[in-house]
């Protein structure tokens, strides 16, 4: 008897040009997960990552449109399960930890728990990646008030709820950013293991370009907090027009106060222009504010309508 009986498990592992590792991945996740179904989708591989995939036993599917993001958008549209769980088919994470995560997700019962990566290797990241993280895991935690320790982790276990409730509109590597936001922007039950992390096996290629995803994952960052928090992004701009109204405005204060005359006529005017738009953007904040709270409400409704991981609705 297994210990996950009565719960349908989908391992998802999306791929690109992972001939050298897939087959490793699939059967460490069926050592693991013996009752869990395989999904392994090619996304436009160029190399032997669907037979390799197949011959290990997994299931082969196939997403046309280039990009992570689009994988998981049509993974999460098409399977169904109870519980769904994410790995990069590039064999650096420890998939023998799954069965922990699960249990953990199913304990809390949570909707999300994150993989934080724990290195076994000395040069399991590339130069750069773990300051970038860490980062990007401050940003996050000050910007949303919730602590993340690995916001770019690509293992990750989910229940059906947390999926069927996540709108997925990144395309590319920034879907682990806009995962993580969903999940603090909802204020889903939450928590985190520590998964191994080791260097990619000997000829298989990082996708990943330090610096151009990087500023993918940035724009991203800010785009998230424009919607997910007008106020704040709405707030800091109007803040920034004020204070520029103000020094612009000084010496035609100083001169009113000293003759009691306005000479500076064009630089009044551009000062109270600049005020006026500062507080325009701020009262725009606060109706995009009010927007964000009704869409949270349609996502909250849309999430409590699936039960619990592990409960079946009656």
């Amino acid at each position: 008897m297994s210990q996950f009986d009565g719960l349908t498990i989908a391992c998802i592992v999306p791929c690109h040009n992972e001939e050298v590792a897939v087959g490793t991945v699939v059967a460490d996740l069926k050592r693991a997960l013996p009752t869990a179904d395989i999904y392994v989708y090619d996304n436009r591989s160029i190399d032997n990552t669907v037979e390799v995939a197949r011959a290990a036993g997994a299931i082969v599917r196939h997403e046309h449109i280039k990009g992570k993001g689009n994988v998981v958008r049509r993974a999460f549209a098409d399977i169904e399960a109870d519980i769904y769980l994410m790995i990069d088919g590039d064999d650096t994470y420890d998939a023998s930890a799954a069965p922990r995560m699960i249990e953990t997700l199913l304990e809390g019962p949570y909707d999300h728990v994150l993989g934080v990566r724990k290195e076994t290797t000395a040069t399991s990241y590339r130069p750069g990646h773990s300051t970038g993280n860490k980062a990007f895991n401050n940003l996050i935690s000050g910007v949303f008030g919730a602590r993340v320790n690995d916001m770019l982790s690509g293992y990750r276990i989910f229940s059906r709820r947390f999926v069927k409730s996540f709108p997925a509109v990144s395309r590319e590597f920034e879907i682990e950013t806009e995962l993580t936001v969903h999940s603090v922007s909802l204020r889903v039950p939450q928590t985190e293991v520590e998964v191994g992390f080791k260097d990619r096996p000997e000829g298989s290629e990082s996708k990943l370009s330090t610096y151009r995803d990087g500023f993918k994952i940035l724009n991203l960052i800010v785009s998230l907090v424009r919607h997910e928090r007008p106020v704040l992004f709405h707030g800091l701009i109007a803040a920034l027009l004020a204070i520029i109204s103000i020094i612009v405005a000084i010496p035609v204060i100083i001169d009113f106060f000293q003759t009691g005359l306005v000479p500076r006529l064009p630089t009044a005017v551009a000062a109270s222009s600049l005020f006026v738009i500062a507080a325009l953007v701020l009262f725009l904040g606060f109706v995009l504010d009010g927007i964000t709270k009704s869409r949270h409400e349609n996502a909250r409704l849309t999430y409590l309508e699936f039960p619990a991981v592990g409960h079946k609705s009656r």
